[in-house]
């Protein structure tokens, strides 16, 4: 089973490596990590995605919180919270085919962010499924290369990890 978990942690040299670390040490696997500096640029937030069962989890969430810059850390409930991933899309475009990518692509809501003689370059936002049915619709033109930033998330409403 999937599980997010949002960490503060001091926006220091080491402390990614650190945090990663610990997850290969204890043989625990990530399935993405997403890290960015917050409004305060002495902390950054991570957003962890592990996919495990609840002691495996559990022991991640402690192990985690023992580590010297981690501020905070919080599970996050995967019904209350928002959840978004983007992702990066360069596709096999000739003018034969173009306007069909672009067709497909603003039906995602997606934004077409590079364009050559022979190549369009897609960018979208959304929940990893809508992300990964983008990816299926644009497969059979040949995609060159895809990057995606795997998940980041907040909790909805008024509930913050501060």
């Amino acid at each position: 089973m999937k599980h997010v978990l949002s960490v503060l942690v001091n926006n220091h040299a080491g402390v990614l490596s650190r945090v990663s670390g610990l997850f290969s040490r204890r043989g625990f696997n990530i399935e993405s990590l997403a890290v960015g500096v917050t409004t305060n640029p002495a902390i950054s937030r991570m957003t962890i995605v592990v996919d495990g069962d609840e002691n495996t989890v559990e022991q991640v969430e402690k192990q985690l919180a023992k580590l010297i810059d981690v501020i905070k850390v919080k599970r996050l409930d995967m019904e209350e919270s928002v959840h978004r991933e983007l992702a990066l899309f360069k596709v096999n475009a000739d003018t034969s085919v173009r306007s069909e990518i672009m067709q497909i692509a603003e039906v995602f809501r997606a934004n077409i962010v590079d364009i050559s003689e022979k190549t369009l370059t897609i960018e979208t936002s959304g929940s990893s499924k809508k992300v990964a049915a983008m990816q299926q619709m644009l497969k059979p033109f040949g995609i060159l290369e895809d990057v995606r930033t795997g998940l980041i998330s907040l909790e909805r409403g008024e509930k913050t990890i501060v």
